[in-house]
C-alpha cells in the first residue's frame, strides 16, 4: 500500500512541475506571414516593450460602460504594419528583460492576487509629442482599434483558466482612421467579469519592424518624461 501511495505522489509531483514549466511565456510572435523559398513563416516580433504593473481599486483612470478601466499611454515614433499586445497577471516567477517597473509593481511584486485581463488598444488624434499634454488627452478622440478578452496562446492563470488577453492589429493603410502612423496610444485594460481589477499585471507591445523611441508609461507625466 505504501508503495503505490508513494508511487501516486511521485506522478502527482511530476504533473505539477510539468503544468509550471508549461505556464511560461512563449515567444511573441505577429500574424504577418512571409515566404522563404517553399515555406511561409510567421514574421516574429523584433521590437518588444514590456510594462511591469499592479493594479488596485482606486488608481483607475475611468469608469467606462459600468466598468472600471486602467490605461497605459503608448507613443509610436514611426509608421508600424502591425503592432501586437498581451497581457497576463499575476505576473508571479515570470522573468522579463529590460521591462519597465511601476512604483506599485515594486511594493507588491509578491502579491498573489490577479484578475481576469481584458484589453483593448486605442489611437487618439494626437500625433505630434508637443501637442501631448494632461489636457489634451483628456479632450483627444480615441478610437478602439482592437481588442481581446482570452487567448489560449497565453499562460493559464493559477485557476487553470484562460483568461490572460493577446490582440494584433494589422495597419490598414489605406483607411486613414485604421492606419498605425506616428502618434499617442494607449493599452485600455479592465476585467471581463463584474468585480474589483486587483493584482500585479505584465503589459508587452510589439511590432515586426524596429521603432525607435516607442515610449510606454503609466502616466502621461511619465511619459512626457521618456519622449
Amino acid at each position: 500500500m505504501k508503495t503505490k501511495i508513494l508511487i501516486v505522489i511521485a506522478i502527482l509531483a511530476f504533473g505539477t512541475t510539468f503544468n509550471t514549466s508549461a505556464q511560461k511565456l512563449k515567444k511573441f510572435g505577429s500574424s504577418i506571414e512571409k515566404k522563404i523559398g517553399p515555406k511561409t513563416i510567421k514574421v516574429p516580433y523584433t521590437d518588444i516593450v514590456s510594462y511591469l504593473g499592479y493594479a488596485a481599486s482606486g488608481n483607475e483612470d475611468e469608469v467606462k460602460d459600468g466598468k472600471k478601466f486602467y490605461y497605459i499611454y503608448l507613443w509610436v515614433p514611426a509608421v508600424a504594419p502591425e503592432l501586437g499586445v498581451r497581457m497576463m497577471s499575476p505576473v508571479g516567477k515570470t522573468k522579463v528583460k529590460n521591462a519597465t517597473k511601476s512604483a506599485a509593481y515594486t511594493e507588491n511584486a509578491s502579491s498573489e492576487e490577479y484578475f481576469d485581463t481584458y484589453i483593448t488598444l486605442e489611437r487618439s488624434d494626437i500625433i505630434s509629442k508637443d501637442n501631448i499634454s494632461e489636457d489634451a488627452v483628456k479632450s483627444a478622440n480615441w478610437v478602439t482599434l482592437e481588442r481581446n478578452d482570452d487567448s489560449g496562446e497565453m499562460p493559464k492563470q493559477p485557476s487553470g483558466s484562460s483568461y490572460n488577453s493577446l490582440l494584433r492589429y494589422k495597419s490598414e493603410a489605406s483607411n486613414p482612421t485604421k492606419a498605425l502612423t506616428v502618434g499617442l496610444y494607449r493599452i485600455g485594460f479592465t476585467t471581463y467579469k463584474a468585480g474589483e481589477v486587483k493584482g500585479t499585471f505584465l503589459a508587452e507591445v510589439a511590432a515586426p519592424i524596429k521603432l525607435p523611441g516607442v515610449v510606454m508609461a503609466k502616466t502621461i507625466e511619465d511619459l512626457k518624461k521618456g519622449l
